[in-house]
């Protein structure tokens, strides 16, 4: 039983993570970077984003760890030029926004789906669907953490005013550092925010 979990979780997480990145690279196109598109990188085909640790086996090592109940992960980040966007600061923050974005957009879609609906789905399917609006929520909420290289960080320093650039370099400077920091001690912090937005959206405790 745990395997079949395992394989659907993670198949939920390679397309979650999937739309992820072509939506960076879709955002980046429309605003004058073919980059993602020209690379082969705007297709919905798992095979041409995944990460060996990202997709694999980090994900595999959090489903044995939680026995089961939780599964995290990432695809090959999506290439752009920065150069050939209209408007490179602001178009910066819009690609990387583009990304959570979809994220969210799953999970309101299936989670009003099961909270209004559910009736209607068999248990298995209502799970299926509840794995997809938690893992798309936490995907969401940690990219959007403004911590160098994650995209809130993109975010943050292309709309924050010029009277921030020394806190920017600083985080630009020790970012992975502050995020390795922040996987070990603050992660936890992100869980009820995700559980909040699950009840929300669903009407189910996450």
């Amino acid at each position: 039983m745990q395997g079949i979990a395992l394989i659907f979780q993670l198949i939920i997480l390679l397309f979650s993570v999937t739309i992820h990145e072509v939506s960076h690279g879709a955002m980046a196109y429309k605003l004058g970077d073919p980059t993602a598109k020209d690379s082969g990188r705007l297709s919905l085909n798992p095979l041409k984003h995944l990460d060996l640790f990202g997709s694999f086996l980090l994900p595999l090592f959090l489903f044995l760890v939680s026995k089961g109940s939780f599964v995290f992960g990432w695809a090959k980040p999506v290439p752009f030029n920065p150069l050939l966007l209209r408007k490179p600061k602001r178009d910066i923050g819009l690609v990387a926004f583009a990304g959570p974005a979809a994220n969210l957009s799953l999970a309101i879609i299936f989670g009003l789906l099961l909270r209004f609906f559910s009736s209607f789905f068999n248990p298995f399917l209502n799970v299926f669907f509840a794995w997809i609006v938690a893992t798309n929520l936490l995907l969401a909420v940690f990219n959007l953490v403004p911590i160098p290289p994650l995209d809130g960080s993109k975010i943050l320093f292309s709309f924050a005013p010029s009277s921030w650039l020394p806190f920017l370099k600083f985080l630009e400077v020790y970012g992975w550092l502050i995020l390795l920091f922040f996987l070990f001690f603050g992660v936890q912090f992100i869980f009820p925010i995700v559980s909040f937005f699950f009840h929300f959206l669903t009407g189910l405790s996450f």
